[in-house]
């Protein structure tokens, strides 16, 4: 059953086009205002959403706003229900990215024709993938049937990296986008003095070198294989057809990446304004959730002292005195190739 949220703040036609939707079989979420709504779509993300423009505390044109913005809310359809038939209310809306406007008073016919309409064209591209091999096929298949991309249609072969194998340098030219299948990845930076910074690991069921395509630019930084991997390459043409002819694609595909550009700000503010000992903490943490999603029986940190050191942007020499602390005040455990988080509440509570 689809579920539908409605943002309307008379009453009367609030309750009276949910009863409408529900005789249609549709199961229907309802708020009386749009900060109230976009509370809603967080809390339990709709498949459809149908959105009053004029309206107290937050008005439809807001509403939308915050949808597009947000990784979690981007990509739902979204149909403007409103009073006003004036040619700027409209353009402004569909500008916004509105997919459908309906104009009160309305009849039921065409309240479940929009709906119907909607929902058909967006069905074919789920809310998320799981972050595998056969994730990435099923979306690329379903971008197929969305929007018939012939480029997109190429059989995804894999490709090994051994281990410490380059996979791009610093200043390459970006040219495709890269999904680990197996292994893991590191992206790293050089800082003016040689030493090195590491950005990101990526683990199997993530996209990575993708931002140069972005921006159009050079790759800023490098990558290198962690372990041995096994990769999947998706070459530029078939990334910008998914981002620039299709925006139902586009929406979907860049939720499965605008995750780690979050990552890399709080990594950076970290750098800046934290203590030593609160970057261990933070990088032993992240590293602890990757452990536990691979393995939750046995959550072992896989991880040189020197890749770690450079994770956090320290000396090998310091971050050693600050992982020996974090032994003695019974946090970790220690061996010569793995760590492991015996008490990650307590790591992430303590104020460094």
């Amino acid at each position: 059953m689809k579920t539908i949220l409605l943002i309307e703040d008379h009453e009367i036609i609030r309750e009276n086009t949910a009863e409408i939707l529900e005789l249609a079989n549709y199961r229907v979420l309802t708020a009386e205002n749009g900060k109230t709504g976009v509370a809603k779509a967080l809390t339990e993300r709709p498949d459809l959403v149908i959105c009053d423009i004029m309206m107290p505390v937050l008005d439809g044109y807001g509403v939308l706003h915050i949808f597009n913005q947000n990784p979690q809310l981007a990509g739902i359809p979204f149909i403007f229900l409103t009073a006003k038939t004036e040619r700027a209310d409209l353009r402004r809306g569909m500008e916004l990215g509105a997919d459908d406007y309906l104009t009160k008073p309305f009849e039921e016919s065409e309240l479940l024709s929009a709906v119907s309409s909607r929902l058909a064209r967006f069905q074919q591209l789920r809310p998320d993938y799981a972050p595998t091999a056969e994730g990435l096929t099923q979306f690329l298949h379903d971008a197929r049937q969305a929007n018939g991309l012939a480029s997109l249609t190429a059989e995804r072969r894999p490709h090994p990296a051994p281990r410490k194998q380059i996979i791009y340098a610093e200043g390459d030219e970006a040219n495709r986008v890269y999904f680990v299948q197996s292994g893991r990845v590191k992206t790293v930076r050089n800082t003016a003095n040689g030493k090195e910074l590491i950005t990101n690991f990526y683990q199997p069921g993530e996209f990575f070198g993708y931002p140069a395509l972005l921006e159009n630019t050079p790759q800023p930084e490098s990558a290198v294989a962690l372990d041995d991997a096994v990769l999947l390459h998706i070459p530029a043409d078939d990334f910008n057809d998914l981002l620039l002819r299709n925006t139902q694609v586009s929406q979907q595909f860049i939720r499965l990446l605008a995750g780690r550009v979050r990552e890399r700000e709080d990594q950076l503010t970290s750098m800046a304004y934290h203590s030593l000992r609160r970057r261990v903490a933070d990088a032993l943490l992240q590293l602890h959730a990757q452990a536990v999603a691979a393995q939750p029986a046995a959550p072992l940190i896989h991880l040189s002292r020197e890749d770690l050191a450079a994770l956090v942007g320290t000396a090998p020499e310091s971050l050693s005195r600050t992982l020996s602390e974090f032994r003695q005040d019974g946090l970790l455990e220690l061996t010569p190739k793995t760590l492991q988080v015996l008490q990650p509440d307590k790591l992430r509570r303590n104020n460094w």
